[in-house]
């Protein structure tokens, strides 16, 4: 793309980018020609410019998807500052600024509108916003859309029919990690038209990776403490309950450490006001180290944190390797610690357990198809469920065909038997619980692998790094695999296969003595690539 172009100079003239990044130009132009574009880029390289810079060139306001609430204001902030027009329509805003954005958003005066998927979900305010005529669609944290994704969020499965009722104007769905059957599962269900992809290597070399295994969980926190107090700040430690995330801020000191540290804890039960406290602060300077669940992460665009240390074993590599990639966005050393006990996965296992019976979901099929258009709270009544048992038997028939959703989202029976519904529901939720356990695995796998971590995490997701990092734990212990020649025909890195017992799948990772497959049905599995020789088990798919 010749770099006088008029992305170009948009970006260096109103945002004071003198240099685009790799994949973000290529992106912006198709926005502007028109074409939906997924685009997967690592943490940090910049995704909400790929929509911000087309959002100004074409007429029309700029619909922003961002799946929370805090996320969704550090965005409206940073598009603020060169300009007006931005505008927030989302739960925690107040009625009457509510009513105002949308307003604007009607008569497009508002550049960017930026929405969360349940304000999506509203027939009124999808009518609102189509009326402005909008000229771009930006869906930020995309994998959120996909069910086999590592952060799936039901809300997100409804945007595919919302960008059709908003007249489908050009879509950037954006995300830092997609493996290959993700990337697939967002273009079908945002229903993305030829779309450009653009997945730019998800390496990040600056970041050290190390683990650390603990066979006593006291001995693990005070290694939490020790690291957190030697290593240089800020940095976020990442824990899997709130009651951990209390407990160690507790432990390190609260606002001022018996070290000096400023520590603060964050999890999803804190008040709205807490939240944001601790969020701002942090991006502030105010804070050297943040505790925190999972909650804590996406909108953290703080190029400085120098670690992410993981007090729980994350539950896939997915995941891992989205929130490692918060430390270093500046290109300075950081590291990525890990320090793991065997009972969190134990607990991660048992927690993917408790499946909804096939009575429940038949019982749910049954009640839309007599009800059919029936709310919510109508369906409620009917089935006697609480709302989340309620949501996933819908969100299950809706996968497997035998329901559909209006343009106000409610649901419509296809005709299938609703006992022939509960089946096919029920099949569905054990094959995703199957993938979600794999991923489980696969991280355990992680902890205990003698390769390169590196080679390992981005194989996981599909790409092939040829040589050993040389920065991580293993290859500083010289107990690396040497890489295998990369293979031809269906033992290629992204080759589509079949197995014998698992069905089809994508290769991800070959390595000197595995060959690492994400079968459709049944998730990650790891062969023995000389018993896959062998027996042939491996066929082009």
């Amino acid at each position: 793309m010749p770099e006088d172009s008029e992305v170009a100079r948009t970006a260096r003239d109103v945002f004071g980018w003198e240099q685009l990044r790799p994949g973000q130009q290529e992106a912006m132009e198709a926005l502007v020609a028109g074409r939906d574009v997924l685009a997967v880029l690592p943490t940090g390289a910049g995704k909400s410019a790929i929509y911000q810079v087309p959002g100004l060139l074409r007429r029309g306001p700029t619909i922003v998807v961002s799946p929370l609430v805090a996320l969704q204001h550090d965005q409206h902030a940073a598009v603020e500052r060169v300009g007006d027009g931005a505008v927030q329509v989302n739960a925690a805003v107040p009625t009457a600024e509510r009513a105002a954005a949308l307003h604007a958003a009607r008569r497009a005066d508002a550049e960017f509108v930026f929405v969360t998927p349940e304000q999506l979900a509203d027939p009124e305010v999808l009518r609102t916003l189509r009326a402005g005529r909008p000229s771009l669609i930006a869906v930020d944290e995309a994998h959120c859309v996909s069910a086999w994704g590592h952060d799936f969020r039901p809300d997100y499965r409804q945007l595919g029919r919302a960008i059709e009722a908003l007249g489908h104007p050009p879509v950037a769905a954006l995300t830092a990690t997609a493996a290959p059957p993700v990337r697939d599962d967002i273009v079908a269900a945002l229903g993305l038209r030829d779309p450009l992809v653009i997945v730019q290597g998800l390496d990040r070399p600056n970041i050290e990776l190390d683990v650390r295994a603990f066979a006593d969980a006291e001995a693990r926190r005070l290694a939490v403490i020790e690291h957190v107090f030697a290593l240089p700040h800020p940095g976020i430690v990442y824990v899997g309950t709130r009651r951990e995330a209390r407990e160690l801020a507790d432990a390190l000191g609260g606002d001022t450490g018996p070290r000096g540290t400023r520590v603060a804890g964050y999890h999803a039960g804190l008040a709205g006001a807490r939240r944001r406290a601790v969020h701002e602060a942090f991006l502030g300077g105010e804070l050297d180290v943040v505790v925190a669940t999972s909650a804590f992460g996406m909108g953290i665009d703080k190029p400085d944190i120098r670690f992410v240390l993981h007090a729980t074993t994350p539950d896939s590599p997915d995941a891992y390797l989205q929130e490692l990639g918060r430390a270093g966005r500046d290109g300075e050393p950081a590291w990525a610690l890990l320090l793991h006990h065997p009972a969190d996965l134990a607990l991660r296992r048992f927690l993917s357990g408790g499946l909804p019976g096939e009575d429940r979901i038949a019982m749910v099929a049954r009640a839309v198809g007599e009800h059919p258009g029936a709310s919510r709270a109508e369906l409620l009544v009917a089935t006697g469920l609480g709302r989340q048992s309620l949501g996933r038997a819908l969100l299950l028939l809706e996968q497997v065909g035998a329901v559909r959703r209006d343009a106000r989202g409610r649901p419509h029976g296809l005709g299938l038997d609703p006992d022939a519904a509960g089946r096919a529901g029920r099949e569905q939720a054990e094959r995703h619980q199957q993938v979600v356990r794999s991923r489980i695995a696969l991280m355990r796998d992680y902890v205990s692998t003698g390769r390169c971590r590196r080679q390992f995490l981005l194989g996981a997701m599909g790409e092939r790094l040829q040589t050993p990092c040389g920065s991580c734990d293993t290859c500083r212990a010289g107990a690396t695999e040497v890489p295998a020649v990369a293979a031809a025909g269906p033992l290629a890195v992204a080759g589509r296969v079949s197995h014998p017992r698992w069905g089809a799948g994508v290769v991800m990772d070959l390595a000197a003595q595995t060959v690492t497959v994400l079968f459709d049905a049944v998730g990650y599995r790891t062969l023995a690539l000389n018993v896959v020789q062998a027996k042939g088990l491996l066929e082009p798919a």
